[in-house]
């Protein structure tokens, strides 16, 4: 009852639109071709690639509990990686792979423009590179929380000199999408804060819920934020 509530208010938007892409784009891909699923963590998207050679990569530090900031997630089971290593550093030979899915990772990422040039060598020439990333995203698995804000233009300005044409790039959602699911979170955030007040955050909630019901989705403003960009990309 509760799962079906917060999906008919649309509470999980974000991971549910970013997991129906991800099930298409993949089932979209020949089967027998191998992929790398770059920063898997806990294996979410391995059911995805049945029909695939799946490897899995992940540098294996977090436990689920971090630095106890931000968001975290109590347990993380890293257990069945195939390679634990850098994700700037993968120990595979040059254009190994016909496939690399990389799936909100940039934002654990020092340098993430560093792990697009591992995935060009990787890549066989004509070989598909999908990625998602935040465009705008609360701390989570801290203290490997480094980056947020990955528009469409930063696909666009550094995807084409590494040699990648791209294919799609697509919004998750968008501001209005992306502001609903904040002031859904307003009531377990002001009761996380302790606020005094927290009860009036579910009238604030409830209110927000009709506007964002009304307005339909006549218009969108994927302009000017969203939760992220869908990229399908292929090396040339």
């Amino acid at each position: 009852m509760k799962e079906s509530l917060k999906k008919i208010i649309g509470i999980n938007a974000n991971e549910e639109e970013r997991n129906r892409w991800l099930a298409q784009t993949l089932a979209a891909i020949p089967s027998g071709l191998r992929i790398l699923d770059a920063g898997a963590g806990e294996l979410r998207n391995k059911s995805l690639c049945a029909h695939l050679i799946y490897v899995s990569q992940d540098v294996c530090q977090y436990e689920g509990t971090g630095d106890a900031l931000g968001l975290q997630t109590g347990t993380w089971d890293t257990s069945k990686i195939d390679l634990v290593c850098d994700i700037t550093s993968v120990p595979e030979a040059d254009c190994s792979f016909d496939v690399v899915l990389c799936s909100e990772v940039f934002e654990h990422l020092p340098d993430a423009l560093k792990a697009i040039d591992e995935f060009a060598r990787l890549l066989k020439p004509g070989g598909k590179l999908i990625l998602t990333a935040p465009f705008a995203s609360l701390v989570h698995f801290a203290p490997y929380h480094y980056a947020t804000g990955f528009s469409r233009y930063w696909y666009e300005y550094h995807l084409p000199p590494r040699g990648f044409e791209i294919q799609e790039l697509a919004p998750n959602g968008d501001w209005f999408s992306y502001a609903k699911q904040e002031m859904l979170r307003l009531p377990s955030m002001a009761r996380r804060s302790g606020d005094w007040c927290w009860p009036l955050a579910y009238l604030v909630a409830g209110i927000g819920l009709i506007y964002f019901s009304l307005r339909g989705k006549s218009r969108t403003a994927e302009d000017v934020a969203c939760f992220g960009w869908h990229c399908v990309a292929v090396k040339q």
